[in-house]
């Protein structure tokens, strides 16, 4: 299996309703890409501090490295990565991308 983190810097002055509506569209990809397991995501929420100014996360699970391979360059994954990056302070410095095998 391949796990996705993706940490999220989200500007603060996108509403909540638009923030729901990237996640929304992320989790939505689990049925129209073959090959993922599983999707979660939330707020940054603990104590430590430990954040750097990311906001917001999201997993996903991926069968395999094959089926991760085929999510990149996805066009269904391409639509909502454009939507994503309109709500990140700084574009593309606003995200890391950590996979990892297990």
């Amino acid at each position: 299996m391949i796990t996705h983190l993706v940490l999220l810097k989200i500007r603060k002055d996108v509403p909540q309703t638009q923030i729901a509506r990237v996640f929304a569209a992320l989790a939505g990809l689990k049925k129209s890409i073959r090959g993922i397991i599983s999707f979660s995501s939330g707020a940054y929420s603990s104590p430590e501090g430990l954040q750097r100014g990311f906001t917001h996360a999201f997993c996903m699970t991926f069968e395999n490295a094959a089926a991760r391979d085929a999510y990149l360059p996805h066009p269904e994954h391409e639509k909502v990565k454009k939507i994503v990056l309109e709500v990140l302070e700084g574009g593309l410095d606003g995200v890391i991308a950590f996979d990892y095998e297990s």
